[in-house]
Order: structure tokens, then C-alpha cells, then sequence
């Protein structure tokens, strides 16, 4: 590998790259704010990567959240089809609207990508690197919402594409690696140090795919299944009966499928999906009306 401004060396999929694209950028024109938790893609390699990931689909719509300063976006427009970007940020908005404007396939939306109303219609290819403080509700919107998407490609602080990935019994399996594992297959596409953005983050990033499973739960099912894990997990280290005490009886738990005496961390993604629809038959009063 050679130095900042050398050629990507193509390794490993999982390799810290470093690489940042020529100046001048329209990065430049933007002021990065902590309040929206901006940290500006400048890796032309993982660009590349993400870009060719998002267009590697057969959706014949796009969805950007988060674009910043239109990094992603240039690249993403010269495929041609019809572009959604979704930002918070007005500065971002405003220089967006001046690069792209004249582009009849470019739509710009203002607002909170975890509450605005999308266009409804065919299926997304999603892409975005994603504010840190709002990854993670933006991804569970994404994974609980009747919004279609054939594949998603999304920047994540490397802690949340762990926790995404998590295996059963490990630290990082939780509440998200289970839904994330029942909606979706994943793959990891890169890892990046804090070098790949401007200005540079304190915690390494991932960019992982997301490709929906033909054998995901129904969206009626998903935020119960939520609700069966936060109260779950809610102590790690307390068993399920701890958990569920006063509300279930260990009888209860065994009889839907969750042995009391294990702790939730040991249970596979299929296995609380399947207690989960047996929950809502045999008791709905624990779910939230």
C-alpha cells in the first residue's frame, strides 16, 4: 500500500483503507456540524465501493440518507435513475440543490430521515453514510416500516456493525443483531479508519449490505418482536425469568419456546422469532396496544 494520495491496492473486503478523493471537493463548501453528526466520506475507494454496491441492485428507485455535500450523490445520479436524498442540514440542502438542481432525475427532501414522509411506489436501493447519533433509529425504521427496499448499503460506526452481525453468545448479539439477521442477509463490503472522513471520526466505521430474506417476518410482526426482545435483553446478565418477572411466568416462557433458566444472548434469531408469534396467540396482553 502506498500513502494518502496513492492508488487503492485492492485487498480484503474488511481492509482499513485510507485513500481521500482529489481536491478541490465540494466537501470543502461544507461546514461538518457535531449536532448532525457529520463526518464526511472523503475515501474515493470506499465510494467506489458503496456506489457499486447501491447500483448493483435492480430497484428502479434510489434513496440517499444523508448525503452531505453530494459525494455519493454525483455518482449515484450518473446511473440515471430517479434519486431521493433525504438531509437534515440546510447548509447541505442548499449546496445540494445547487449542484444537482438541473437534473430532473434529482429530488431533494429537508427533514429528519427517521420521521419524514418518503414517496410511496416501487422498491429503494438505499444508500447513505449514515450520522452516527442517528444510525441506529434510522435503520430500524427502515427494518420496521412498510418502506420497500430491494438492498440497503449504509455507513455504520463500527460498534453497530458489530452489534448487527452478532453472533448468539457473544458480547455484540442483541436486540438488533436479531432483527437485522431476520429481515435481512448481511455482508460487510469495508472497514475504515477514521482517516476516510472529514473531519475524522474517533471510532472506525463499515459499510455493510443489507439484502432482504424472503422468509423475513411480516412488518405486523416485527415491532412485537422488539418488544419481546428489549424486555429480554434488558438485563444481560439476569436470566429470562429475571427478565420477564412479573409479567410471565417461567411456565409461560417455556410453553412459547424460551427456556426460563438461559439468558437471552443463547437464543438464535429464528428461535425468538418463533416465540415471538406464539406470544401474540397465547398472550397479547404483553404487548403494547
Amino acid at each position: 500500500m502506498r500513502g494518502p494520495r496513492g492508488p487503492l491496492v485492492r485487498g480484503s473486503p474488511a481492509e482499513v483503507v485510507r485513500w481521500g478523493v482529489p481536491e478541490p471537493s465540494p466537501i470543502a463548501r461544507l461546514r461538518p456540524k457535531k449536532a448532525f453528526g457529520q463526518n464526511f466520506l472523503v475515501n474515493d475507494g470506499a465510494i467506489r465501493t458503496i456506489v457499486a454496491g447501491a447500483l448493483g441492485s435492480s430497484a428502479p428507485r434510489l434513496l440517499e440518507i444523508g448525503p452531505g455535500p453530494g459525494v455519493l450523490t454525483e455518482r449515484l445520479l450518473a446511473d440515471g435513475r430517479p434519486l431521493w436524498a433525504v438531509d437534515l442540514d440546510p447548509e447541505a440542502c442548499a449546496l445540494l440543490q445547487q449542484r444537482f438542481n438541473g437534473q430532473a432525475h434529482f429530488h431533494l427532501l429537508q427533514g429528519d430521515a427517521v420521521r419524514i414522509a418518503l414517496p410511496v411506489g416501487e422498491p429503494w436501493s438505499v444508500v447513505g453514510n449514515l450520522p452516527y447519533n442517528a444510525a441506529t433509529p434510522i435503520l430500524g425504521r427502515l427494518l420496521t416500516e412498510d418502506i420497500p427496499w430491494d438492498r440497503m448499503v449504509l455507513m455504520f460506526q463500527l460498534e453497530v456493525a458489530q452489534k448487527l452481525m452478532g453472533e448468539p453468545g457473544t458480547k455484540a448479539y442483541g436486540p438488533l443483531s436479531v432483527l437485522a439477521q431476520l429481515c435481512a442477509r448481511l455482508t460487510r463490503l469495508a472497514k475504515l479508519g477514521p482517516g476516510s472522513f472529514r473531519p475524522s471520526p474517533k471510532v472506525d466505521s463499515a459499510v455493510v449490505q443489507f439484502e432482504p430474506r424472503a422468509d423475513a417476518p411480516t412488518l405486523a410482526e416485527r415491532r412485537p418482536l422488539l418488544t419481546v426482545l428489549h424486555r429480554s435483553f434488558a438485563h444481560r446478565r439476569k436470566t429470562l425469568a429475571n427478565n420477564w418477572q412479573g409479567t410471565l411466568e417461567a411456565e409461560a416462557l417455556s410453553s412459547v419456546g424460551l427456556t426460563s433458566a438461559l439468558r437471552a444472548e443463547a437464543i438464535t434469531p429464528s428461535a425468538w422469532l418463533l416465540a415471538t408469534r406464539h406470544l401474540l396467540r397465547q398472550h397479547p396482553e404483553v404487548f403494547p396496544s
